[in-house]
C-alpha cells in the first residue's frame, strides 16, 4: 500500500464557533429574519443523479479516501467486529486482541464466501463454507484437510487487509492506499470515550445517496416538509454554515433556545438548545442531537439507490443534567420516525424525476451553502 499524501485527503486546520459564539450569532438573525448564506448558485445536471459512468467514478473516489466506517463504541470489546458493505465492498472490521482495529475484505482465500455478517463478538472468523478460520489480526489459522492443498502457504493465504485508523471516536477505513496520519491531522472528535452505542440501524432507498446527503446539509425546507414534525420545535431557515475544506457544519437552533436570552454570554451553553451537523465529504454524517447523537453513513448501491447505515451513540452526559437511555431512545425514535423518514421520502421522489426530462440540473442557491460546498469538492476531485 502507498503511503503518499494527497492534498485532497488533508483536511485544512479550522476552528469552529463556540457555544457561545454560535448562540449570539443565531440570536442575530432571528432578531434580523435572517441566516447565513453562500455566495454561490450551483447547477448538478440531472445526470449525475442517475449516470452509471458517474456513479462508477463516485466509488473508485470512496474507495481511494479515508471514510468513516463505523463508531468506535461499536467495537466496544477485543474482538467486536461489524461486516457490511462499503463503497461496494464487502469488508469486515475487528478490534484484535491487542485492541487495534483492523478492516479486511471480507472474502475467504480459499473459494471467496463472506467469512463474517452482521456485528458481534467473536474469537476468530470461520468460513461458513468449508470452515477455513482466520484469526481476528486476519491470519489464516487452519485449514481442514490441509493436505489436499500441497503447496498452499498458510502464511501468504490471510485475509485481504485494508486500510484503518480510529481517531476522534470515529473508525476510518480506505480500500485503496494506506492512511497516512497526515490526512485525519486535523479532523475532529465526535465522540468521546464515554458514549455507547444503543442501536444501529440499515434503511435502502430508492434515492441516489448524493439526494439523500443533501436533506441533511440545509433548513431551508423545515416548514414546508416537516410541518407536523420538526417544525413545532426548530425554527424555519435560520442556521448556521460553517465550511472547512470539504466538510460543513450545520447548526438548526430549536425555538426553546429563546431561554438563554437572559442568560449571562459567559454561561449560555448550546447543549439541547441546537442540532449540530457535521457533514464528513463525501458521504457520512454526525448529528449531534438534543438527547442523542448519530453517525449516518450513506452507502451507495446503485446509481439509483442507497443504503443508509445508522449507529446511535448515546449522549455526553452532564452531572447538572443526566439524561437517561428511556430519554435517550424516545429521541431517536422522534428523529427517525418523523423528520428522518420525511427526508428519505422527498429523496425518493426526487429520484423519480431526474430521468423524466423536466429539469436539466437541480439548483441550489444561497440558502443552501454546504451543499454547494459539497458538489463543489466532489466535482472537484472528480475532475482532477
Amino acid at each position: 500500500m502507498s503511503s503518499s499524501v494527497s492534498e485532497s485527503n488533508i483536511i485544512p486546520t479550522v476552528s469552529l464557533l463556540n457555544d457561545q459564539e454560535a448562540i449570539e450569532r443565531i440570536f442575530t438573525h432571528i432578531d434580523d429574519g435572517t441566516t447565513d448564506l453562500g455566495d454561490t448558485v450551483w447547477r448538478e445536471p440531472v445526470e449525475n443523479y442517475h449516470s452509471q459512468e458517474r456513479f462508477d467514478a463516485e466509488i473508485a473516489l470512496l474507495r481511494s479516501r479515508p471514510i468513516p466506517f463505523c463508531p468506535s463504541a461499536a467495537l466496544p470489546d477485543k474482538g467486536s467486529y461489524i461486516a457490511r458493505t462499503s463503497a461496494g465492498t464487502p469488508l469486515v472490521v475487528a478490534r484484535g486482541k491487542d485492541g487495534q482495529v483492523r478492516a479486511f475484505i471480507n472474502a475467504c482465500r480459499h473459494r471467496g464466501m463472506q467469512v463474517a455478517s452482521g456485528s458481534g463478538r467473536a474469537h476468530a472468523f470461520v468460513c461458513p463454507y468449508h470452515a477455513w478460520s482466520y484469526g481476528l489480526d486476519g491470519s489464516l489459522k487452519s485449514i481442514p484437510g490441509e493436505e489436499a492443498f500441497p503447496g498452499l502457504a498458510i502464511k501468504d493465504h490471510g485475509l485481504v487487509e485494508v486500510s484503518a485508523m480510529e481517531k476522534g471516536g470515529l473508525v476510518y477505513v480506505m480500500q485503496k492506499g494506506t492512511i497516512n496520519p497526515e490526512m485525519l491531522e486535523n479532523s475532529r472528535t465526535y465522540f468521546s470515550p464515554e458514549q455507547q452505542l444503543f442501536r444501529q440501524s440499515e434503511n435502502t432507498d430508492q434515492a441516489n445517496w448524493k439526494l439523500l446527503t443533501e436533506t441533511l446539509l440545509e433548513g431551508y425546507h423545515i416548514k414546508s416538509l416537516h410541518q407536523k414534525s420538526f417544525y413545532p420545535y426548530g425554527l424555519d431557515n435560520v442556521n448556521l454554515v460553517e465550511t472547512y475544506g470539504a466538510n460543513a457544519r450545520v447548526t438548526f437552533p430549536f425555538r426553546r433556545i429563546e431561554k438563554l436570552r437572559d442568560v449571562p454570554a459567559e454561561k449560555r451553553r448550546a447543549a439541547g438548545m441546537l442540532t449540530s451537523v457535521y457533514h464528513l465529504f463525501p458521504n457520512a454524517s454526525v448529528s449531534v442531537l438534543s438527547k442523542h447523537s448519530n453517525l449516518t453513513i450513506m452507502e451507495p448501491l446503485s446509481p439509483s439507490s442507497t443504503q443508509m447505515v445508522i449507529y446511535l451513540v448515546t449522549p455526553e452526559q452532564t452531572s447538572e443534567n443526566p439524561i437517561s437511555l428511556e430519554d435517550v431512545k424516545k429521541d431517536a425514535q422522534f428523529v427517525n420516525e418523523s423528520g428522518q423518514d420525511e427526508d428519505r421520502e422527498a429523496a425518493c421522489l426526487i429520484q423519480q424525476t431526474v430521468t423524466a426530462q423536466a429539469n436539466s440540473h437541480l439548483t441550489f442557491g444561497y440558502f443552501e451553502k454546504a451543499i454547494v460546498n459539497f458538489h463543489q469538492h466532489l466535482t472537484e476531485r472528480l475532475d482532477s
